[in-house]
Formats: structure tokens, C-alpha cells, sequence
């Protein structure tokens, strides 16, 4: 059949200068973040880390000033239309970047081209999952920031595209009570995805471990929100030698995803939680058959001494089957071990407009990587697996857009919606491809 029009679980977004001018409340825009156009001086990217500074000489960038940070937007962030031998380190204005960086008409536009009905985009200012507001050291403006990014991500870059734009939203990080609050205040509106920190004790914060964060896991639980984990969300990457080049850690990224699903599977949160849904961005899946193995065998071995007797009633790979959703879009290893992966919990993704996007090539990667499949899990794969962990509506006759109602989707023949009502998309996990909605 006709590949069909993909879901995207992992885009990104460049937020547009008029974001906090326009979104945060006015007592605090004086102290909140400022779009800038100034020189960059040299980029570096050095242990897991980009070194900047602003140089009035230098080439322009864009710009986010913020309490003592001055963040500019790099090229490898905003590469969609550049060939892949200009990605050098380097700043980007947004008048560089392609249009669908940043600006919501045009980025639909660019979907259609790359055969993209839905999208699910992630931050960048505030970085993966909000480690940036997480960071600062006014939390009362921090909040703000948080709130009205999510204000902003659901009513203006959503609100308007049908259903096509998928609001994915961020939470206050340093107080779970206000994460919680921010959960139902999302919820309330049809949000059913939030950005959360692979590791989050990289952060400084509380492992999954620590039973912290299970009012979190509770209210993600409650109003099926899926709980979105980026590669990097942790502010760091896979440790190498500190004099390799980046092309080490950006091969070893993968590292991250395994040790968060690890950690998960061995916390008891997905025994506590059972209907909780947690999905990886962007690490790909050729490793998960060999990390199930080995955390079954570690589970029927180890457990007595391993401390997890107790904990983990069930072979951990119980619990991926159930409730865990991994996504790829360059692995064919992957696909060569769908059997073990999971058909039920694999999505696909897009990536755009980072480095490594498939972006216009979409449909002729996708096509290629899911040649000799049968139709239904193509459909799988490309949007069924997606539509279900999101809560979407598979039919597209009956969604609400985003942002309240503001609009109806119609996207024609399985066209992606969504149901109104605060309750829609609390429905089954990875294992069933009966849709949430």
C-alpha cells in the first residue's frame, strides 16, 4: 500500500523572538528571557558541552539573554535546507533558517513535503525538558516561563494547524506539587504529552528511584500524559575521552536511552503506575533486544541480592512491552529485530530541522527502512503506534485542535484529531493497538 502519512513523535522546535515578549506576564518580562540579534564569537563543543560567547564582531546569530545566560541558536539546530558539509559550529539568525523553523504555517508546509501529517516538537531555549527555567535562580519568573511557554505551545504554535502541531509541554522541575498542578492545568486543555529528564539526577534532582516523583508519575497516570524523554534531557552525554571529537558522543547518544529505561525498569514506578506511558526520543532501538535480555537475566539471577526481589515482581521486559514506546528513524537493525523491539511499541520520527532530520527525504528513508513489512505494521510504525501512546484520533472526523476549540481537525481519511474532554488518551499502553482516544 501507499506508505501512510507519518506521526512524527520527535521534532523540534526554534522558538520565535515574540515568544516571552508576548506570553509573559508583563510584571515579569523585565527579568524573563530577551531575544537578541548579536556577533558570536567561537563555538565549541568540548565534553558534552557548548563553549560561546558573545563577540559585537562576529558573525550575527540570534540570541536568548536570561539571568547570567546569553544562549544563541546554532546552525546544527536549525539545519533543514543546509547540505550536511556546511553543519559547522556556528550561529544561525532566524532569517537564515528555513521559515518552518520557527514559524507554524510554514513549518505544516514543510510536513506536506515531507509526507508528515502530525508532529510532536520538543523545545530548544529552554532546552529538552526545561533544565534552562529548572536552573534559574528566580523560580517565581521561572514558573512563569514554564507556564507561559506552554501557553504559548498550545495556543499559538498548535492552536491553529488542525490537530497537525501536537502540543508537548513543559513542568517546573524543581517542585513536583507545581509539576503536578501544570499536569492538570495541560490536561484541562486536551495536552497529553510532557518533556521530562531521562536521568534526572544528572540534574541534581531526585532519581525515579527516590519515590519523589510518583505524585508526577500519578497524575501522568490519571490524565494519560505520555512522559517524553529526549536524548540529551539529562545535560549529558555518554562519557568518552574528554579529548574525542563530538562524533564520539553523538555515535555513543543511544547510552542515555539505556540507562533511563534501566533505571525505570528497575524502579517499581511502571509497577506502581501500570497504565503510566513513557517514550524515548531520538536513541533509536537496535539496542533494546540485547538491554531486555540482560535485565531479565540480571532480574532472574540477581534479583534476591540485586535488591529488586521485592520491587519488580515480573521480568523487566514485562513492563517495556506494556508501557514503554521507543522511536527511530535511521536504524536497521532496528527494524531487523522489530520481533524483539516490539511492533506495538516503535514509532517513527522525523527529527527536523536538527542535523540529523530526514527532512525532505522523509518518505524515501521511511519507505526504505520498512521495505517486505506487512501493511498493518507499517501502519504500525508510521502513525497507529504514535496515534495510540498520544491519544489522537485515528479518524479525524470528531478531534479538537489543541489550544481549546479553536478548531476542528479534519484531516480526511485517517486524519489526526483529537477527542474533547480532559479524559481522552488515558487508555491502554504499548501492548494493545487499540487507540487511547
Amino acid at each position: 500500500m501507499e506508505l501512510p502519512r507519518i506521526v512524527s513523535v520527535d521534532d523540534h522546535v526554534i522558538e520565535p523572538a515574540h515568544l516571552f515578549a508576548t506570553w509573559l506576564p508583563a510584571r515579569y518580562r523585565d527579568r524573563g528571557p530577551r531575544s537578541v540579534t548579536t556577533g558570536i564569537g567561537r563555538l565549541a563543543y568540548v565534553g558534552g558541552k557548548y563553549t560561546v560567547s558573545m563577540d559585537p564582531d562576529g558573525p550575527l546569530a540570534d540570541w536568548w539573554v536570561y539571568e547570567d545566560l546569553a544562549s544563541p541558536y546554532k546552525r546544527v539546530i536549525a539545519a533543514v535546507g543546509f547540505d550536511r558539509d556546511d553543519m559547522a559550529l556556528e550561529g544561525i539568525t532566524r532569517a537564515e533558517m528555513r521559515r518552518g523553523c520557527w514559524d507554524p504555517k510554514a513549518r505544516l508546509a514543510d510536513m506536506d513535503l515531507g509526507h508528515v501529517e502530525a508532529s510532536l516538537c520538543f523545545p530548544t531555549f529552554p532546552r529538552f525538558c526545561g533544565q534552562t527555567f529548572a536552573e534559574a535562580r528566580d523560580k517565581e519568573v521561572a514558573l512563569a516561563c514554564v507556564q507561559a511557554y506552554n501557553d504559548w505551545m498550545v495556543e499559538e504554535w498548535c492552536g491553529d494547524s488542525g490537530g497537525r502541531l501536537i502540543p508537548l509541554c513543559l513542568i517546573p522541575l524543581w517542585d513536583v506539587e507545581l509539576a503536578v498542578a501544570e499536569i492538570h492545568r495541560n490536561a484541562a486543555r486536551g495536552v497529553r504529552a510532557v518533556t521530562f529528564s531521562e536521568i534526572p539526577a544528572h540534574l541534581g534532582l531526585p532519581s525515579v528511584h527516590s519515590g519523589h516523583w510518583d505524585p508526577f508519575f500519578a497524575a501522568c497516570e490519571e490524565t494519560g500524559t505520555v512522559v517524553c524523554m529526549h536524548i540529551g534531557s539529562s545535560s549529558q552525554m555518554p562519557a568518552a575521552s574528554p579529548d574525542a571529537p563530538p562524533a564520539v558522543q553523538a555515535t555513543l547518544s543511544f547510552n542515555n536511552a539505556m540507562a533511563s529505561m534501566t533505571d525505570f525498569l528497575f524502579s517499581g514506578v511502571l509497577v506502581r503506575f501500570p497504565r503510566l506511558k513513557l517514550a524515548y526520543s531520538e536513541g533509536q532501538m537496535g539496542w533494546i533486544p540485547y538491554a531486555l535480555e540482560r535485565a531479565d537475566d540480571v532480574w532472574r539471577e540477581h534479583r534476591a541480592w540485586g535488591g529488586v526481589k521485592d520491587l519488580v515482581p515480573e521480568p523487566p521486559s514485562t513492563y517495556y512491552y506494556r508501557q514503554i514506546f521507543c522511536c527511530f528513524f535511521r536504524d536497521r537493525h532496528g527494524i531487523a529485530s522489530l520481533d524483539v523491539v516490539g511492533r506495538d511499541n516503535a514509532t517513527f520520527e522525523t527529527d527536523y530541522p536538527h542535523v540529523d532530520s530526514t527532512w525532505p527525504h522523509t518518505k524515501q528513508v521511511a519507505e526504505d527502512h520498512v521495505k517486505g513489512l506487512d501493511d498493518e505494521t507499517v501502519y504500525k510504525l508510521m502513525r497507529g503506534n504514535a496515534i495510540r501512546m498520544l491519544g489522537l484520533d485515528p479518524d479525524g472526523d470528531r478531534g479538537v485542535a489543541r489550544g481549546g476549540d479553536r478548531g476542528v481537525a479534519r484531516g480526511g481519511d485517517r486524519g489526526v484529531g483529537r477527542d474533547s474532554g480532559a479524559g481522552a488518551g488515558a487508555g491502554s499502553g504499548a501492548g494493545s493497538d487499540r487507540p487511547c482516544a
